[in-house]
């Protein structure tokens, strides 16, 4: 049998305005296997946030999947209702947010959000769900579990909420869990913290993990493949380790450039010139080619695509960009 979890096949993702569509994912297609760990970064705007959101089934209105298909261990998901893929989410698929206050009630103990989400896609009773909820805090190293269980959200660090949230995703055994920004609003030793947690997590269990992020040393340190993702489309697919040491792609190249080294007190961060362009206002050819140094007439006229490990570059793809 195949492990593949997660293949997304020429997803494009539109938002119909009175100006015209605009495409906010354009032909991506990627695949996750059991086990495996996807980092897909870029900066704000690229398109990571919106094709997870596509995967969970929660693109706000208008937005819309215009085209490709999304496939969950073999079944198709991105066509079924929006009450079918409420059974997914939980169930197959686990989401953690940025701020794990979005996903926690105030009102109500952990303990209890626990119970009521094994309840409900599981068919355990009260006692072994409390039970569950339980081994799961320790899972995710919640200390004094009988005693935390039953205090509230706002009586735990944000660092201890967010490990509360991973618990809560991993309620039903999913088998993708996509995780949005999830370290984003920690300090740096609480973010290293719950990476490591996500990547052990992912190792035990063969859960798939698409861990979204503007961060590339985040990336580094915990993904096993990186998706770079510019304007909504793929730039750059390859293993982390290729990726990080051996850039093909211009804007990855400086997005690795502008991480600080320890190297060298001297070394100055290189700074990719420019911003990224407004859905309405994606350049013809090559979305880069108005920021890239390399940039020839081809990247200015054709789109350069991959389906698979690459460089969606010109000069990567062809060796010349005339």
């Amino acid at each position: 049998m195949s492990d593949i979890v997660l293949d997304v096949r020429n997803l494009r993702v539109e938002f119909p305005t009175r100006k015209g569509i605009l495409t906010a994912v354009d032909d991506v297609s990627l695949t996750i296997r059991k086990g495996e760990i996807l980092g897909m970064v870029g900066e704000s705007g690229a398109g990571k946030s919106m094709t997870g959101m596509a995967i969970l089934g929660l693109l706000e209105p208008p937005g819309r999947i215009a085209s490709g298909a999304i496939h969950l261990s073999g079944d198709r998901i991105d066509t079924l209702s929006d009450r079918e893929m409420q059974d997914i989410r939980g169930r197959r698929i686990g989401a953690i947010f940025q701020d794990p206050l979005t996903s926690l009630n105030p009102l109500f103990r952990v303990g209890d959000q626990l119970v009521e989400t094994i309840r409900l896609h599981t068919d355990l009773g009260k006692a072994q769900a409390r039970a569950r909820a339980r081994d799961l805090m320790r899972e995710v190293g919640i200390p004094a579990v009988e005693e935390r269980i039953d205090n509230y959200p706002h009586q735990f660090s944000g660092g201890m909420r967010q490990r509360i949230v991973i618990a809560l995703a991993l309620c039903a055994e999913p088998e993708l869990i996509v995780a949005d920004e999830p370290t984003t609003a920690l300090d740096v030793s609480i973010q290293a913290q719950i990476t490591a947690l996500l990547k052990r997590l992912c190792r035990e269990r063969g859960t798939a993990v698409m861990l979204v992020t503007h961060d590339m040393g985040v990336i580094a340190e915990t993904a096993d493949r990186v998706a770079v993702m510019y304007a909504g489309r793929l730039a750059e697919v390859g293993a982390v380790e290729d990726v990080v040491r051996r850039p093909q792609h211009p804007y990855t190249a400086g997005l690795m450039g502008s991480i600080p080294s320890l190297r060298s007190e001297a070394e100055e961060l290189r700074m990719i010139p420019g911003a990224m362009p407004r859905l309405d206002a994606i350049p013809q050819g090559c979305a880069f080619h108005p920021r890239c140094e390399h940039a020839g007439p081809k990247c200015r006229r054709a789109v350069p695509r991959i389906d698979g490990p690459g460089a969606a570059c010109w000069l990567a793809l062809e060796g010349e960009t005339a």
